[in-house]
């Protein structure tokens, strides 16, 4: 019985035997997906939407709105975190039993936290990109410097020769 070390290649492979000598014999690329999907087993959508933390069935404690100070609410919610792990561990010494409640009440917090959080990646993500392009346009420059200066010192060198 023979076996092969590789799967043989897919049928479509067809369809691209003439590319060396025609590109653009080859079929287009499939559309971009849009909407929603199935990916093993699971729903996923193309949009990129940070759901709410109402959609989500957690309660928000911090104020509702478009005009949110990411600072302030983030800085507010560090504060109330270590009051409560602070209480979690007073808890945890003087009543054992009644541990449940605060656990419960440090992940509302975090939940928040992280929520808040995820609010400021596409900012994040915005300056990261104009940080990039800035270094870039930086070194282009610098790069266009310097063969002005080994033009300049190729002219030179000619003069005298």
């Amino acid at each position: 019985m023979a076996t092969a070390t590789y799967p043989p290649p897919p049928p479509y492979y067809r369809l691209y035997k003439d590319y060396l000598q025609n590109p653009k014999s080859a079929p287009e690329p499939p559309p971009p997906i849009e909407g929603t999907y199935v990916c093993f087993g699971s729903n996923y959508t193309t949009d990129d939407v940070l759901p709410t933390l109402e959609e989500q069935g957690v309660r928000q404690l911090y104020p509702k709105g478009p005009n949110i100070d990411f600072k302030k609410e983030l800085r507010s919610l560090n504060r109330e975190l270590q009051l409560h792990i602070l209480e979690l561990a007073d808890v945890l010494v003087e009543r054992p039993s009644q541990y449940a409640r605060r656990v419960e009440e440090i992940s509302l917090i975090f939940k928040n936290l992280h929520h808040l959080l995820n609010s400021l990646r596409p900012h994040q993500a915005r300056a990261t990109l104009i940080h990039i392009l800035e270094l870039q346009i930086q070194r282009r420059k610098q790069a266009v410097e310097d063969i002005k200066r080994l033009v300049q010192i190729c002219n030179c060198a000619r003069k005298y020769h």
